[in-house]
């Protein structure tokens, strides 16, 4: 694996929309100059990608844009980071402009950059550690830079702020409190504290021993299992129908989303997962329990809970189906022994802690902490 350098002040970085491209859109120009006067504060010199201010419905509609810029970033030695804008739902449809572009292929490997970004960026860390690259899963500019009080919430910016050194003896423990996801990130929010919590559960040992050890691998359930599962786009036929009759090919490429991952080696092999810790969270979609289920069966029948060293589950979002997902997850793995640990902050539950792909972590529930070897 091929390891990019941290951070440091002065490092020019530059944003990428690699799903969704709302940050290009007026009404979120509020955001994006939070996260960008966020980034200065950090020392950091952010830039644009080509595309990614040309909007929600051009980035629908060109992938090959997006990978296009993905390229250009690697290719560029004065662009030491990447960070992605936001998630989305269909990055998978970059696939095809990237993993048969040996000049990307070779960009990546020769040129390595700091990149970061979760949720639908999940099928872009799968595929960078497909081309030897470690990556850094667990926040992105407009859902934690950008944030609407003006500042960081505390835990994540500290989060953040290891990506300036080696992660090597950092520890990751529980936060003192969630917050509820927003429901106005209008200009008016600006200002505004999002509603918190006191953290009542902390690190939760659903089953098996309370330390345990592993590389990470893994990121949103969600985007896993759509990887896998054949044939998905009727599922998605009401929740995009708008961006269906934008872009008509989407709905195609979406019946050939599990085609591509396997096409292209996206998802690990079962021999791949042997001795990792999955990562796993659920997305702002609060997928039911059901759905929950059928994620999980995909992963199983791919070889993944027969081989890996144990489980960290990210807090779900607003704290739904917080009861519901452990009854789903204890009873599709069937494995008493292999030891899960729940309520853990990462992915779309706030705040957000940041895990690099393929660092060893050490796992102590007891301790309520998670080392990074």
């Amino acid at each position: 694996m091929i390891y990019p350098q941290p951070l440091k002040k002065g490092d020019k970085v530059a944003v990428i929309c690699l799903s969704s491209g709302i940050i290009g859109e007026p009404y979120c120009a509020h955001e994006k100059e939070l996260g960008l006067k966020m980034l200065r504060q950090f020392g950091l010199e952010p830039v644009f990608t080509e595309h990614a201010l040309m909007g929600r419905d051009y980035i629908l509609c060109h992938p090959e844009a997006r990978a296009a810029d993905l390229k250009a970033a690697f290719l560029d030695d004065s662009v030491k980071g990447i960070i992605t804008a936001i998630g989305g739902i269909e990055t998978f449809r970059t696939f095809p402009y990237l993993m048969e572009d040996e000049e990307l292929i070779n960009a990546v490997r020769q040129h390595p950059k700091f990149f970061l970004g979760f949720s639908d960026t999940t099928n872009n860390h799968f595929m960078l550690r497909r081309l030897g690259l470690q990556t850094f899963y667990g926040q992105a500019l407009m859902c934690d830079l950008a944030e609407l009080s003006g500042d960081m919430l505390p835990y994540s910016k500290a989060q953040f702020e290891s990506c300036f050194k080696p992660y090597h003896g950092r520890r990751i423990t529980p936060s003192d409190v969630w917050y509820e996801d927003r429901t106005d990130f209008s200009a008016n929010a600006v200002g505004t504290m999002p509603v918190s919590h006191k953290e009542e559960h902390g690190y939760e040992l659903l089953q098996g021993a309370p330390v345990f050890e592993g590389e990470l691998l893994g990121g949103c359930i969600d985007s896993m299992g759509e990887m896998l599962i054949a044939g998905n786009a009727d599922r998605f036929a009401e929740l995009l129908a708008n961006e269906f009759e934008i872009c008509p090919q989407l709905k195609e490429d979406f019946a050939k989303q599990s085609e591509m991952t396997r096409k292209y080696n996206i998802f690990p092999t079962a021999e791949e997962w042997k001795g990792k810790i999955l990562f796993a969270e659920t997305s702002e979609v609060m997928p039911i329990p059901e759905m929950l289920r059928e994620y999980l069966e995909a992963l199983k029948n791919e070889g993944v809970f027969g081989n890996i060293n144990g489980i960290i589950i990210g807090k779900p979002m607003n704290e739904k189906y917080y009861e519901e997902y452990k009854d789903v997850w204890r009873d599709v793995i069937n494995n008493a022994e292999l030891p899960i640990l729940y309520n853990v902050n990462f992915g779309h539950g706030t705040p957000r802690a940041i895990l690099p792909y393929g660092a060893m972590a050490h796992v102590d529930a007891e301790k309520q902490e998670i080392t990074l070897l």
